[in-house]
């Protein structure tokens, strides 16, 4: 039988925010940590299935919804990688996980609780992303018949909040976007798409796709993992 997913949520700053769960009871658990912006909904489906794979072994995973994003209600524009960080915080303490797993620019928010075990793929540094957030708006204002530079958004940013592939950006969050680089941790497995795990960059495209390949090759290397550290 095929297993299915549990809806949970925790505690943030005042609010319930939701987490989609397999095996979440197991001794087991993992706190899954997503892309950030429009590369998490590109990644989402072959993310789930990789959980799913991993909850049919017998380890619990946790796909925490970031304030802000997916079926949160709080307002993206007042987010930060300040508040990102302490919600993952939150969410480690709520389900009592025992491993830290992160894709991307989750590497950049997932340190809240340095102590545990962390695995990261492909970690991205902030002003990497920001900029090609920045490339993205600058080439559909082109299309729409207006100009505008990344200095121009730039300068917006420090007094209102900024519209940038399709993400309502807070000042405190473009700022600190630039400067972000995932923190180094006394026990961290960094692994690299292509050689470390079979699969091919799925937020580089377009539109969300999946990949089952890539999706049974991060199970393999979460369940390995996390026997070794810590389970």
């Amino acid at each position: 039988m095929t297993l299915r997913p549990e809806y949970l949520t925790y505690r943030h700053d005042g609010q319930d925010e939701y987490a989609l769960c397999f095996a979440a009871t197991a001794a087991r658990r993992i706190l899954i940590v997503p892309p950030l912006f429009d590369e998490m909904n590109r990644v989402r489906r072959m993310l789930v299935q990789s959980m799913r794979h991993v909850g049919e072994r017998g380890v619990g995973t946790i796909l925490i919804d970031l304030p802000g994003c997916n079926e949160s209600v709080a307002p993206l524009q007042v987010q930060s990688l300040s508040t990102w960080r302490n919600a993952v915080a939150a969410a480690a303490a709520a389900f009592g996980v025992t491993h830290v797993a992160a894709l991307r620019g989750g590497a950049l928010v997932d340190h809240g609780i340095p102590d545990l075990p962390h695995w990261r793929l492909a970690p991205v540094k902030g002003g990497g992303l920001l900029k090609t957030m920045i490339r993205t708006r600058i080439a559909g204002d082109r299309e729409a018949g207006k100009t505008i530079s990344e200095a121009d958004l730039m300068a917006a940013a420090q007094t209102a909040p900024i519209e940038l592939a399709g993400n309502w950006l807070g000042s405190e969050m473009v700022t600190q976007l630039g400067e972000a680089e995932a923190v180094s941790l006394p026990d961290c497995m960094v692994r690299t798409l292509g050689s470390d795990i079979a699969g091919s960059p799925l937020w580089l495209r377009v539109e969300p796709q999946d990949d089952t390949a890539m999706s049974v090759a991060i199970a393999d290397d979460l369940e390995g993992w996390s026997a070794r550290c810590g389970g």
